[in-house]
């Protein structure tokens, strides 16, 4: 059994990480799974969440918002729309778009074709302000 796994996560503007890890933790579309070096081949789409690795002891969180997780010999490759360290976000700025997301979703009714849209950014503002809490923000 190998010892690390590869990681390599994308998104279409950037390499964000590739790297050797020790474990890796994710939200997935229908829960959180984790992945250790040995783990069985799988592919799987993932929804706004936190996503976590362990390299050498020290834990590591990035905000994420969809995308898709593959693992075939302890290589992962995570391609997703985007991908914010913890120590990246700039928590006032996600402060405000929660509160932007929440305003609307006052107004709107979930038969509005907007709904969604400020549904999902609510979810990526709190998913946000977890993930900077993990390291103070800037």
């Amino acid at each position: 059994m190998a010892e690390k796994l590869k990681l390599e996560l994308v998104t279409p503007y950037k390499k964000v990480l590739s790297e050797e890890v020790d474990e890796i933790t994710a939200a997935g579309a229908i829960g959180e799974f984790g992945v250790l070096p040995g783990h069985a081949p799988f592919l799987t789409s993932l929804r706004i969440g936190e996503f976590v690795y362990k390299k050498d002891g020290v834990v590591s969180h990035l905000a994420v918002n969809w995308g898709y997780f593959e693992v075939e010999d302890d290589k992962v490759t995570v391609l997703v729309q985007t991908a914010e360290r913890a120590d990246e976000i700039d928590l006032e700025r996600a402060k405000a778009a929660l509160g932007r997301a929440e305003e609307a979703l006052k107004r709107l009714n979930p038969e509005d074709k907007q709904f969604r849209v400020y549904e999902a950014a609510l979810e990526r503002a709190v998913t946000r302000i977890q993930v900077a809490g993990k390291t103070g923000g800037r």
